[in-house]
């Protein structure tokens, strides 16, 4: 069985991205590793290249500013798929790591046995992640239905996978959803974990990519990120991945945050209602479990 890793990445050092955590994080399960690094206004180029020099094949990518690719965040998902398409065809399995997501090492075994398990069966495209959204600090995560819970990030070497939409799942032909097996594993994002002043730069350069998104242009017009502004958060009490330890304990602000102040939108209310009670998802689902 052979696993490719890619990824995409830009900008990395600029916004705080722990994208050499990322790739590290897989890499032990991985034969190769293709990541396409966009044109980008620091050192983030330096930093992939000297990552792992034997797995690791760059691709050097301009990011498509057109209207069209700044509209809904396609860009993302086109530069996936640059790095997806890059994948030797012996590879069977394609193992796919965003530049804020971690796997925890306990995991890995686990993503092995279900590699292994699913390689032959053809009804199978891909494997299905559990999520920790971290919050504020490295301490809380979210705990509201405004995460998501699931998505993919195994898939099965097919080209006729796609990336969707902004680049949070995968699609196949002609806009049909993923059959997945889902797996016990945990993809670890911190995505939200960033001094305060770097979340808000990110915010801004990523209305570039969202336009029309009330929410991020509320949140991109203040001075600096207010963390205190969330509805539910949850204590977490257990280990970070090892290879998150340096980027933790360069952490250089305080988020404090109490959870009796936890509140949820009667909208998020009525949908757990539903689907706790009445068994109907109203959640946004972008795959189909087998």
């Amino acid at each position: 069985m052979k696993v490719t890793g890619f990824t995409f990445i830009r900008n990395a050092i600029k916004f705080d991205y722990p994208v050499a955590e990322a790739i590290k994080s897989i890499l032990p399960v991985c034969d190769d590793f293709v990541v396409a690094v966009g044109d980008s206004d620091d050192n983030t180029l330096e930093l992939i290249k000297n990552i792992d020099k034997q797995k690791i094949k760059v691709i050097e990518t301009v990011w498509d500013n057109s209207p069209e690719m700044r509209e809904g965040g396609k860009v993302f998902a086109k530069e996936t798929d640059k790095a997806f398409q890059a994948i030797p065809e012996d590879s069977d399995w394609a193992f796919y790591i965003q530049g804020d997501e971690v796997i925890h090492e306990k995991y890995l075994d686990n993503i092995v046995a279900a590699m292994k398990k699913w390689k032959d069966d053809e009804s199978v495209d891909g494997l299905l992640f559990n999520y920790l959204h971290f919050y504020g600090s490295y301490d809380y995560v979210g705990h509201s239905p405004r995460w998501y819970n699931h998505e993919i990030r195994v898939v099965k070497n097919n080209k006729s996978i796609y990336s969707y939409r902004d680049a949070q799942g995968f699609r196949k032909d002609e806009n049909k959803k993923l059959n997945v097996k889902q797996i016990d594993a945990y993809v670890y994002h911190y995505g939200w974990v960033k001094e305060p002043d770097v979340m808000m730069n990110k915010l801004k350069n990523s209305q570039t990519f969202y336009k029309g998104m009330r929410w991020l242009k509320n949140a991109a017009s203040k001075q600096t990120y207010d963390y205190s502004s969330i509805d539910s958060l949850r204590l977490f009490t257990e280990t970070h991945p090892l290879v998150m330890k340096e980027h933790i304990d360069r952490k250089n602000w305080n988020f404090d945050y109490d959870i009796s102040f936890n509140r949820l939108s009667l909208r998020y209310k009525a949908k757990i209602f539903l689907k706790n009670y009445l068994g109907i998802n109203s959640f946004y689902q972008n795959y189909t479990e087998i």
